[in-house]
């Protein structure tokens, strides 16, 4: 295959290429990317001289430019990863997330359509989404690939549409088509406007580590390594137009979160005083926030023999151990406008 990964160059993506790249039925990987303040060339210096490898700057949302990697290429498969993702954005400045998500995955999907045209065999077309399309949960019950979408933010609502495009482009033109929607990811690389690792720098500054409303909003937390294999499996052997929920089956709530880093920190740098829980800030909640997300992965196990193989508790230390050796990155990637 010759694959496409756009957004390669964030955190997702990143981890991704220097998951799949060795497999032999790639023939080339193309990262399509635009470099915005999420995506780092220096995310990926371990595969950069790769011979299957090779990187494209582009914006998703330039229709000439995407049309014009696809055919050069002559991709055959695309992972389509570049979006905006943070919600917090989408309410303070939401026209982002409708022109990259939604926009960007139209021009794609347009330039797929174009180039593959009635030679559809052995094409396919993979679009990575995520479990806010659902809305939110109670106290029980988990997301389903059936469950109703209800998204409630501009971030949601912009994947939300981008799913629907994808579904569309399968039903009305037969394009190879599946959707992973995924729960929140986290690991090495995570720009740090993220919770997990914006506790992390908060806890090594020694400032205030802000938790939104009463804490008590619940994630299913999934590691940004078993989400790339997961990824690799849908694309390899998903059925054509469905939809599979990835998730690690890892429900916390975002306080329990702040202090396992909390008390990890304390372990892991004794040096910075201890007393890390002390630090935790409650702050007013944001518009719109969803109480709980919580994911059913049965299918993608029934069917494609997937189960993450990290727990959280090997997860999340590996995430900080890595935050506090590599602040360089740190530095690096928060100078960036």
């Amino acid at each position: 295959m010759n694959l496409l990964i756009t957004g390669g160059a964030g955190f997702i993506g990143s981890n991704v290429i220097q998951t799949i790249l060795k497999n032999p039925e790639i023939k080339l990987l193309v990262n399509m990317d635009c470099l915005t303040y999420a995506g780092h060339l220096a995310n990926l210096t371990a595969v950069e001289g790769h011979p299957k490898y090779t990187f494209q700057k582009v914006d998703i949302r330039d229709k000439m430019e995407v049309f014009s990697v696809v055919k050069r290429y002559d991709i055959t498969h695309v992972m389509h990863l570049a979006a905006e993702s943070h919600v917090d954005r989408s309410i303070s400045g939401p026209s982002d997330f409708i022109l990259t998500n939604v926009v960007g995955t139209f021009n794609l999907l347009e330039a797929c359509r174009c180039f593959w045209g009635g030679n559809l065999k052995g094409r396919r077309f993979h679009h990575v989404s995520t479990d806010e399309v659902y809305g939110s949960l109670g106290a029980t019950g988990y997301f389903s690939e059936t469950t109703p979408y209800a998204p409630n933010s501009p971030y949601s609502a912009s994947k939300a549409a981008s799913d629907l495009l994808v579904r569309a482009y399968h039903h009305t033109y037969g394009i190879d088509t599946v959707i992973s929607n995924c729960s929140n990811n986290y690991g090495p690389h995570q720009f740090p406007e993220k919770l997990i690792p914006l506790i992390i720098q908060n806890l090594i500054d020694r400032k205030p580590l802000p938790v939104y409303g009463d804490g008590m909003y619940v994630r299913d937390w999934l590691y940004v390594q078993d989400h790339a294999d997961a990824l690799w499996h849908v694309l390899m052997r998903g059925i054509s137009g469905e939809t599979y929920n990835i998730g690690g089956n890892n429900e916390w709530p975002n306080i329990r979160i702040v202090e396992i880093i909390c008390d990890l920190v304390d372990e892991l740098k004794p040096e910075f005083g201890g007393g890390s829980r002390g630090l935790i800030t409650f702050v007013k909640d944001r518009p719109g926030h969803d109480r709980r997300y919580a994911i059913d992965a049965t299918k993608l196990k029934d069917e494609l023999g997937w189960t993450p193989r990290y727990t959280f508790q090997e997860g999340i230390r590996q995430t900080v151990s890595w935050y506090l050796k590599n602040q360089d990155w740190i530095r690096a990637v928060s100078l960036k406008p």
